[in-house]
């Protein structure tokens, strides 16, 4: 049966960005920099948009990405991330990137320029947290942070610990009070 195109239930606008459940669409995400949280206290985040050749992003889109060694730098009033790890692509020829080139980030002028006075502050850096595609472009999150001591990161696994342990005991509690 033909509908036509104006009485087609519209996907786009508000009421789509309502179903994903956040502002601005769908995120994909490519790579996580779990280390990042753990070595460091994170201050403020902000989402970038990456620079990329067309064999980056096909290597994106197969989910072969590393940020573990990943760090941002402000030169010349732009933002770069250096050490973000984008494998070759199989298929490339000589077109293909270098694996661990230095990449531009996209944003606001505002933000770099509070990124720039923040990370300029004693123990403060900019790390890279994600990499994602949000509604068909690559992005990255990045934090503003500072540095954990060693006993605040034992601090912070004893916590998850015993946040878990508890979770278990009340877990455990529920199913003997349902067997009953």
């Amino acid at each position: 049966m033909y509908v036509p195109k104006e009485a087609q239930p519209k996907k786009g606008g508000a009421a789509a960005k309502a179903q994903d459940g956040e502002k601005g669409g769908k995120r994909k995400i490519v790579a996580q920099n779990k280390k990042a949280r753990h070595d460091y206290a994170i201050i403020d985040t902000y989402e970038a948009g990456i620079v990329l050749s067309g064999t980056e992003v096909k290597s994106l889109r197969q989910g072969r990405t590393s940020l573990a060694d990943g760090f941002v730098q402000i030169d010349g009033g732009e933002a770069w991330l250096h050490n973000a790890h984008i494998p070759e692509y199989a298929q490339g020829t000589w077109t293909n990137h270098s694996a661990r080139r230095k990449r531009k980030l996209l944003l606001h002028r505002e933000e770099i320029d509070k990124l720039e006075a923040k990370s300029q502050e004693t123990g403060h850096t900019i790390v890279p947290l994600a990499v994602y595609f949000k509604d068909g472009r690559a992005k990255a999150e990045i934090a503003l942070a500072r540095g954990k001591k060693e006993y605040d990161k034992r601090q912070t696994l004893r916590e998850k610990q015993d946040r878990r342990e508890s979770d278990r005991a009340i877990a455990a509690a529920k199913r003997k009070q349902r067997g009953q």
